[in-house]
Formats: C-alpha cells, sequence, structure tokens
C-alpha cells in the first residue's frame, strides 16, 4: 500500500502549527475546488487535500499518523504495523472498508482510521466545503470637482461566476453603479459588500473595494482636503492691492490682494477644500508675480523710471 506523506500534500512543514494547517488547507482548496478550478486533475487534487486536512486538523489523528511515518522512507511500501486497528479503536470501524475503494477517501486512510469516518465524509462529498468569495479590487478615476460635489458612476467589471450547466469558470461583463460621497480623496477605499468573486460550496461571496484616483486638474492641486491655486498677479497688483475674482470648487469668489503682496505668500480662504468632517479643508492661493516683457521703447522707459524713482535691491544682505 502506498503511503500518503499529508503534509507535502498540503504544503506543510511536519512541524507546523494548526492555523498554518488550516491556512494552506483553505488556500489549496479554493485553488483545486471542481466548482472554479481549470487546473487539471482538480477533483483529485482536491480530495487528497481534504484527506489531508481531515486527519492533520485532528490532535489525535495528527499524532497517530506522526507515530506511525516516523519509521517509513519514501519508496517504501507502507502496511500499519500488526494490532494497529485494535489499538486505535477510536477511529477505527468494523464496518467493511473494501466497499470504499471505488472513491472518496483512500486505501491508505481507511486502512488507519476506518470506513466509518469516510463514509460520513462521503456523504457530505464537495458541498461539506464552503468558502467565502474573495475580495476584489479596482480603481475609478473621478474629476476633483466630482470628488468636491460627489458623484454617480457607472462602473464595468469582469466579474468570475460559475457555469451552472458546466461547472466552469466564465468571466462576464457585469455594470454597478456606485455613489461616491462629496469629499473624496485619493487612495480612499468604498467597500460595496458581496460585489466580488462567488463563493464556494454556497458561501457568500466577498467584497468590492474601488479605489479612488483623482485626474489630475488644469488649476488645482490638492493635499488631504485642502485645495491649492497659482494665483498669477501683475506687479501693480501686488504693489498697490487689488480686487481679483478666483475660482474655487464652489464657484467664482472675490479675493483680496493687499498692498504689498510678495510672490510666494499664501492666502487662505477658509472652507473652500473638500468637504468632510469634523470641518471641510480651505483652499490656498500661492501668489505667483508675473513681470511683463517690456516689447517697446516706451514699456522700456517705464521699467527705467521705476528704476530711478524706486530704488530697490532685493538681494542687499547677501554677503558678496
Amino acid at each position: 500500500m502506498e503511503y500518503k506523506d499529508y503534509y507535502t500534500v498540503l504544503g506543510v512543514d511536519k512541524k507546523a502549527s494548526q492555523d498554518d494547517i488550516k491556512h494552506a488547507y483553505r488556500k489549496l482548496a479554493r485553488k483545486y475546488h471542481p466548482d472554479v478550478s481549470k487546473e487539471k486533475n482538480a477533483e483529485e487534487k482536491f480530495k487528497n487535500l481534504q484527506e489531508a486536512y481531515e486527519v492533520l486538523k485532528d490532535p489525535e489523528k495528527r499524532s497517530a499518523y506522526d507515530q506511525l511515518g516516523s519509521n517509513w522512507k519514501a519508496g517504501q511500501e507502507f502496511r500499519p504495523p500488526p494490532g494497529w486497528q485494535q489499538s486505535n479503536t477510536r477511529f477505527y470501524s468494523s464496518e467493511d472498508v473494501g466497499g470504499f475503494r471505488e472513491g472518496g477517501f483512500s486505501d491508505f486512510f481507511a486502512n488507519l482510521f476506518g470506513g466509518r469516518e469516510r463514509q460520513e465524509f462521503q456523504r457530505e462529498g464537495f458541498a461539506g466545503f464552503k468558502q467565502r468569495g474573495s475580495d476584489q479590487h479596482a480603481k475609478v478615476s473621478i474629476s476633483l470637482e466630482e470628488a468636491f460635489q460627489g458623484t454617480t458612476q457607472s462602473i464595468q467589471l469582469q466579474v468570475p461566476e460559475v457555469d451552472a450547466s458546466t461547472g466552469q469558470v466564465q468571466y462576464k461583463l457585469r455594470t454597478l453603479k456606485m455613489n461616491i460621497p462629496a469629499g473624496a480623496q485619493p487612495g480612499q477605499q468604498l467597500r460595496l459588500a458581496g460585489q466580488g468573486a462567488p463563493g464556494i460550496g454556497g458561501g457568500p461571496a466577498g467584497d468590492l473595494y474601488l479605489e479612488i484616483d483623482i485626474a489630475p486638474h488644469r488649476f488645482f492641486s490638492l493635499k488631504d482636503l485642502d485645495v491649492y491655486l497659482t494665483l498669477p498677479v501683475t506687479p501693480w497688483e501686488a504693489a498697490l492691492g487689488a480686487e481679483i475674482k478666483i475660482p474655487t470648487l464652489g464657484g467664482a469668489v472675490g479675493l483680496k490682494l493687499a498692498p504689498g503682496t510678495q510672490s510666494g505668500q499664501k492666502l487662505r480662504l477658509k472652507g473652500r477644500g473638500l468637504p468632510g468632517k469634523p470641518a471641510p479643508g480651505d483652499q490656498y492661493a500661492i501668489v505667483q508675480v508675473h513681470v511683463p516683457q517690456a516689447k517697446t521703447q516706451e514699456q522700456r522707459e517705464v521699467y527705467e523710471k521705476m528704476a530711478r524713482v524706486m530704488p530697490f535691491n532685493p538681494r542687499n544682505d547677501w554677503p558678496i
């Protein structure tokens, strides 16, 4: 009789913890479950996984199995030692083990642990394995205005579904409508419960997580809930002060520029950023003084007069 190395079947070390064994089983069982797997011999591999897990998940069975296999070497025929069945009556059944050789658990399992547990397992079949579907992730891109106001978007996803007639996994296009709340930020994840991959064996579906991506904007940039705008002004607006209309995500507003405003100065418009709790963000206008080119003699004379009338050297404190 061929010895079955259940640790190799599950891909775990002989010193693996019960949690490690459970995790390995769930991962492989999902991979080879006949309802979803496209692997060759998936059904046979799935049965081997279930048999291995049936033994290793149970501390008593695992201890007995470890005791049996301690002196076994690869390539050797395996036979339980004399008196094994009688000394392990907690596992063994007097029912006809040979009758189970047509399917389900292997001869190896039946000879070690008996027929009753094997029958119970066979009655459950694949339906005995239930697993929640995996979560799925996708990105959705919105504009900064949509992040400010909130929006509803339709998204299309390739969703795996099990064909009831063939048992094979097919990917179908599904359209979902989702509400994106005002104040959505880049990297934020929205959860749609039950919209992920379908479960196995009647298990619940996973969830769908949509990650928000905000497209670059022509005028604005975003940091957390705060919005930033580069504000170009003329030298005379900066020097003399001015009333300027500037754009915000909520519409145009007036901004008073104080006399002597310097390039790089940051002006705050409270509450004009993205909505949020406990308070909305702000908008900051970063002043950038733009100097016009002197293209005519008259324009050059204006700058020359300024240099005479308003002598000014911003580099006076340089140590050169």
